[in-house]
């Protein structure tokens, strides 16, 4: 009990600075709302959308066996005499031009040499032989897709599109072969008429090109409603930042409170302590208790305040209680191993200032980069080589509803950074204190 009551009291007189409430809770919430307002405009204008894409056409489609399409099933009624023209027509429809900027080139060097030199964001080379080997039943017709790979939502949109295309048009040569298969010898003679049919049904039909080829649709099926989307965009934006704020600045409490240790020191409190009948170890138990549970309050008032204030849903409660409970015990641990190593309260300048900031910034990369899937890949891997990392992760997997033994290996991998940080910090502490 005496270990409890030294803890309170301690807890008790953090909570009294202002400096310590504003740093714990103002400030994430803080900077939470100014990114919340930020995006919040973008959200909520019917303005917003996407920059066009340029895209370069090294179109070398020399044709093959004739076919024609109705005109009616090409975007503005155009004739194609290959596939080549096929896949021109369409880019160049006014639908697609209120996102594609097209241009061409007359060989693949030079549509390349435009990516490379950003002149364009995507280069398109339709081969020779692209018609014929898609007229041979067993031939592969294949289209490069170049692009800078600095870029990913341009380039993703129209990789989509063209993905989209191509699975239509592999349809004409499975429904050749399951005509050839089935029909009678005699009955091959209609084979091109079943490409035609195909092609008359498989086509963009809609007056909208661009709406048949790339549809936005709610998760749930249900109608759109404009206001409710850009609200859920909004959230879906902040969570990760409201999320990697309270973990940044969980340890930076769990630092700060337990550098009360060097200041007692320094104050000569503690060593007065140490003469009192509580033993030492009941009075270092306190101290560190304190840590625990002043970060325990940091987290739980942080969780309940961003889902009141800007609807943040965390994941399944059984989910943010592990993954709240491994930040907690983590960030703990951790300020008090690092305080362990000063040797006064002079020197925490440099534990705030450096290794703190350093080591919340890396355990944040993978929030920084969420949009750049190759830069994410990279910064996950270097986010689990400090504990913020695996804090975030645990927070990413109960935001993204992954399976609870997800969240449950992350926990126990961050309980067991912090068991060997409190572990190193106590025996430390006691052997300073001896």
């Amino acid at each position: 009990m005496k270990a409890l009551d030294i803890a309170l009291k301690d807890m008790l007189r953090s909570f009294r600075s202002l400096f310590a409430v504003v740093f714990m809770f103002v400030i994430p919430l803080l900077v939470t709302g100014m990114f919340y307002f930020m995006f919040g405009n973008i959200a909520s204008s019917g303005d917003f959308s996407l920059p066009r894409t340029k895209v370069i056409v090294a179109n070398l489609d020399e044709g093959g066996p004739k076919f024609q399409v109705n005109p009616k099933n090409i975007p503005d009624g155009k004739k194609a005499d290959s596939m080549g023209d096929l896949i021109v027509n369409i880019m160049e429809s006014e639908e697609m031009s209120d996102f594609i900027d097209l241009s061409f080139a007359p060989d693949p060097e030079l549509a390349r040499s435009a990516v490379d030199s950003q002149d364009a964001q995507v280069a398109i080379i339709i081969p020779a032989d692209f018609s014929k080997e898609f007229a041979d039943i067993y031939g592969q017709a294949e289209i490069e897709f170049y692009q800078d790979p600095t870029l990913t939502i341009g380039p993703d949109i129209i990789r989509s599109i063209m993905n989209r295309f191509m699975d239509g048009m592999s349809g004409v040569k499975i429904a050749v072969k399951v005509f050839l298969d089935e029909a009678p010898p005699k009955e091959t003679i209609f084979t091109g008429q079943v490409v035609q049919d195909y092609l008359a049904v498989s086509l963009v039909e809609e007056d909208d090109v661009a709406t048949a080829l790339l549809a936005v649709r709610p998760p749930s099926g249900q109608p759109v409603n404009e206001e409710e989307e850009s609200q859920n965009l909004l959230v879906t934006i902040i969570s990760p930042i409201m999320g990697g704020m309270m973990i940044f600045y969980a340890f930076f409490t769990g630092a700060s409170t337990a550098q009360s240790i060097l200041k007692e020191e320094e104050e000569r409190t503690l060593p007065r302590l140490f003469t009192t009948p509580t033993s030492q170890a009941t009075i270092l138990s306190g101290k560190l208790l304190s840590v625990f549970l002043t970060v325990s309050v940091q987290v739980i008032v942080l969780l309940v305040a961003a889902r009141l204030i800007f609807t943040i849903h965390w994941g399944e409660l059984p989910s943010t209680f592990l993954m709240a409970l491994g930040i907690i015990f983590s960030a703990s641990s951790f300020g008090v191993f690092l305080n362990s190593f000063l040797k006064d309260s002079k020197q925490g300048g440099v534990l705030f200032g450096g290794v703190l900031t350093v080591t919340g910034m890396l355990g944040m990369i993978s929030i920084f980069a969420i949009n750049s899937p190759a830069a994410a890949k990279l910064g996950n891997s270097v986010s689990l080589l400090v504990p913020q990392g695996w804090a975030i992760r645990a927070l990413m997997q109960t935001m993204n509803a992954e399976p609870i033994s997800n969240v449950l290996i992350t926990t126990l991998v961050l309980l067991l950074w912090s068991v060997a940080f409190f572990a190193i910090g106590v025996w430390r502490f006691n052997k300073r204190f001896a």
